[in-house]
């Protein structure tokens, strides 16, 4: 990208901040600038976005009837899938798929639990229910 190519669209996903580039000048070298956004980046920022509040609504509507665990919700309201769960707390995927069914999720010991309480950063209560609203 050139320098007078950055784009300065400002985004409302960058929130007032700026984001730092690398740009070519006339000869050939590259340049820190700033910019201050680009429609086409908040574009697909906002459709990820949306896209992740929409799975976190389908997961707790899910919980609530039943057909998955609490963490279901509580793991994507926290921004992380099972890969992502599954690092943080050096359990296998196949494990986190597994605590995903109601009745498994209900016969983890609150040790096991504690454990993804302490990464997803909510109470042990709170990881075993679901808030009134989502």
């Amino acid at each position: 990208m050139k320098l007078d190519e950055v784009p300065q669209d400002d985004s409302p996903t960058y929130s007032g901040h700026k984001k730092l580039l690398y740009a070519v000048d006339e000869k050939g070298h590259y340049h820190k600038v700033q910019s201050s956004g680009w429609d086409v980046e908040s574009f697909a920022t906002k459709l990820a976005v949306d896209d992740l509040n929409q799975q976190t609504l389908d997961a707790y509507q899910d919980a609530k009837a039943g057909l998955v665990s609490p963490l279901a919700y509580h793991m994507l309201k926290a921004r992380l899938d099972i890969t992502s769960l599954a690092q943080a707390t050096g359990k296998f995927e196949w494990q986190i798929k597994r605590h995903l069914k109601p009745k498994i999720f209900a016969k983890l010991s609150d040790q096991k639990l504690q454990t993804y309480a302490d990464i997803i950063n909510i109470s042990l209560e709170k990881l075993k229910s679901l808030p009134s609203q989502p």
